[in-house]
Parts: structure tokens; sequence; C-alpha cells
């Protein structure tokens, strides 16, 4: 199966897995993917991740989704994705867009690699607008 858009693809089976209520996700690894995991981990939306480099030529991100405690609701409300490959999002450092007035987060792919909307602007730099989480 060859997936024209893999941010999409990673963004779908992360929300398949909490819709279906699954504790682990495995997501076909690239570097891109693994940066855009160590983001949601950083900010809290997942419980852990790990990459393994055994299985075909880039390896497995095998994600542990986290749900609250209470309602055992999935913590991520939405993944939204907003450059597509078809009509791609570009910002410039003026114009990084807030998400949900600051409560959720960008992933902005920068010259300086892939980074959240906070640290874009503190960095000073703009690029493609990956996905918006919260």
């Amino acid at each position: 199966m060859i997936v024209t858009d893999p941010i999409a693809d990673f963004l779908t089976r992360l929300r398949n897995a909490q819709m279906a209520g699954h504790r682990i996700v495995e997501i076909p690894a690239s570097k891109l993917k693994k940066r855009i995991t160590e983001i949601l981990y950083d900010q809290g939306y997942i419980l852990k991740y790990k990459f393994e480099d055994a299985e075909g030529p880039q390896g497995v991100i095998k994600i542990a989704v986290k749900y609250e405690r209470g309602t055992k609701k999935p913590v991520i409300r939405k993944l939204q994705r907003i450059s597509k490959p078809g009509l791609r999002k570009y910002v410039n450092s003026n114009n990084l867009p807030r998400v949900i007035n600051g409560l959720g987060i960008a992933i902005i792919s920068t010259s300086k690699g892939v980074m959240t909307g906070k640290e874009a602007k503190r960095e000073n730099v703009g690029g493609e607008v990956l996905c918006f989480v919260y």
C-alpha cells in the first residue's frame, strides 16, 4: 500500500486507535514522524513511545495512547492536518497560528527542524504548518 501523505496516515492511525480504545498503536517510522511523536510526548498528549528499528526498512513507532483517568476519554480531542500535499500551507514567523487560543499546539516544519508553533515563534522562524493538535 502506497501512502501519498505519510503525516495524514500517522494522524489517522492515532485517531483510529483512540476511537477504538486501543492502548498501543504501531506506525511505520520516518524521521519526521519520530519528531512529531516526540513533540506529542513533550506536550503531554501521549503516554510514551518507542522506536523499533527491527522491522522493515524504516522501523516502527509504537505509541502508548493517553486517556483521561476518570472518563477514559482520549487526551487528544482533535488531530487536524493543515498543509496537504495538494495544498501546502506556509506561514512566516509573524503569522504563526494559535490553536484554540494557545490551548492546543500547531506542529510546524521549519528550516531549523520540526517544532511547535510556540518554539517557532521563540526561534523567530516560519515554515509549513503540518497539523493542529488539541
